[in-house]
């Protein structure tokens, strides 16, 4: 049986990619999340509602050793299983102004986003590169690709995540796995709910902000067969408020 995993994968984008590899794809989710169980037994009943198959893995990617353990438990229990689809989604925001950002602010981002990567793929690559055949895809931002004010850490954190995937690109290409990223902008989720939608929109060239759906719909892409010839790609999805 072969597996897509998404981190952070209870809400917002992460939710909307979950539900769309089960949906289009027909792969078995494993949906990883931090803390919300409400939401993650959400996205798992809407992914078993259109016949779906989805398991929840509570874990914090940003600590390597809860992550290998919740991992490891699965696979010892799914000896057949193989994920050879990862997003790594996990992502928290902390913003603020350089010259007044806290030590745990600027480590908390970092941790999640780009050692969360680390942790989940660098623990799972060895089976992919076995297999020869694999689909790495890191949601990162636009912020991380232009840089944002009173971003900083978190411009830092995707910008990062941007490098490591064209570098992990060129060293596993030739067992047939891509590695590409998904740069979106504003996109409506929890976490741009208190931004000034009505305001913001001027910016934004198509004049509205994008859904998390339209997102999922381009990992979905990039995690198909379709894209075998995609890799070290960070696809922008903004609405042309940055190419």
């Amino acid at each position: 049986m072969k597996y897509a995993l998404v981190t952070g994968g209870s809400r917002g984008i992460g939710k909307a990619i979950a539900v769309k590899l089960a949906k289009e794809l027909g792969y078995p989710v494993l949906i990883n999340y931090q803390s919300n169980d409400t939401a993650a037994n959400e996205t798992k009943k809407i992914i078993e509602d259109q016949g779906g198959q989805c398991t929840l893995l509570k874990f914090n990617v940003a600590d390597v050793d809860n992550t290998h353990q919740v991992l490891d438990s699965w696979i010892t229990d799914n000896p057949d299983a193989t994920i050879e689809v990862i997003v790594n989604n996990a992502g928290i925001t902390r913003d603020g102004l350089f010259m007044w950002m806290k030590s745990e602010d600027w480590h908390d981002v970092l941790n999640i986003s780009l050692n969360g990567f680390y942790n989940v793929t660098n623990h799972l690559i060895q089976k992919m590169l076995t297999n020869r055949y694999g689909r790495i895809i890191n949601v990162v931002s636009v912020s991380g690709v232009k840089g944002t004010a009173g971003q900083v850490n978190y411009s830092a954190a995707k910008g990062a995540l941007v490098a490591a995937t064209k570098a992990l690109a060129q060293e596993v290409a030739k067992r047939k796995i891509t590695v590409n990223a998904v740069a979106p902008g504003f996109i409506k989720t929890d976490m741009t709910a208190e931004m000034d939608e009505k305001e913001l929109k001027r910016m934004i060239p198509v004049n509205r902000f994008g859904e998390a759906e339209e997102v999922a719909d381009l990992v979905t892409f990039l995690a198909s067969k379709k894209a075998s010839y995609i890799t070290g790609e960070v696809v922008n999805i903004n609405g042309g408020i940055y190419s």
